[in-house]
């Protein structure tokens, strides 16, 4: 039985807002607000029964130009992450188990779906940064950086916190932010499923067929 935990945004309900300090080895602030649900069924997916609204978010790509989440990304399957690249563990394992499992996916499919990276470092993850890296993991990932307050208020949206980068006790600059990705449906433009930390590359190839169509996983 996998115990999931969900917190409150403001009046939506169900999203995880547990969060992580990339590479800290601290578990970061408890949610506020929580609602624990206990699952036997074995799916990653946490279906929503109040669909959040796409982002309405205007940032910068990796190319350096205007990059507008709803419009872009409107009719399309998309998955949707906030991160950042200076990341050791959980963000590029996250984007590489979604690389991996749309590989599995037919081309036109492939094509079809919006994988996109919201960078919660963006004094650091310049378009120039953000496409190297996202380049190394797949080429038709989508990097949006620009700036904080605005990217920060856009993870709220979704009931995903993220805090400024501080650094460590060593020193060393952590970004702290919630790990969920969320998926938005084809059809509907809402954010109706979503996947915590620990889901695996299995998980996201069985589901994927699924959400490209927007369908519940």
């Amino acid at each position: 039985m996998r115990k999931k935990t969900f917190a409150a945004a403001a009046l939506l309900a169900a999203a995880t807002l547990s969060l992580s300090a990339c590479g800290s080895g601290d578990d970061a602030k408890s949610p506020v607000s929580v609602v624990s649900e206990a699952s036997d069924s074995g799916k990653a997916a946490t279906i929503l029964d109040q669909p959040f609204e796409k982002p309405d978010l205007v940032l910068t790509d990796t190319h350096g130009k205007k990059y507008d989440l709803r419009a872009e990304t409107k009719g399309h399957p998309t998955l949707v992450y906030f991160g950042y690249t200076h990341c050791p563990d959980i963000c590029p394992t996250t984007m590489s188990n979604i690389a991996v499992a749309k590989k599995a996916l037919p081309k036109t499919e492939q094509n079809d779906l919006r994988v996109v990276f919201v960078t919660t470092d963006p004094a650091r993850d310049t378009p120039a940064e953000l496409g190297k890296w996202l380049k190394g993991i797949d080429p038709q990932f989508i990097g949006l950086t620009g700036d904080f307050a605005t990217i920060q208020a856009g993870a709220r949206s979704l009931g995903i916190s993220i805090e400024p980068t501080t650094k460590d006790k060593n020193g060393k600059v952590v970004s702290v932010h919630g790990t969920q990705v969320i998926a938005f449906s084809p059809k509907t433009d809402g954010g109706y499923v979503l996947y915590g930390e620990d889901t695996t590359v299995d998980d996201y190839t069985k589901d994927l067929p699924k959400l490209v169509k927007g369908a519940r996983p």
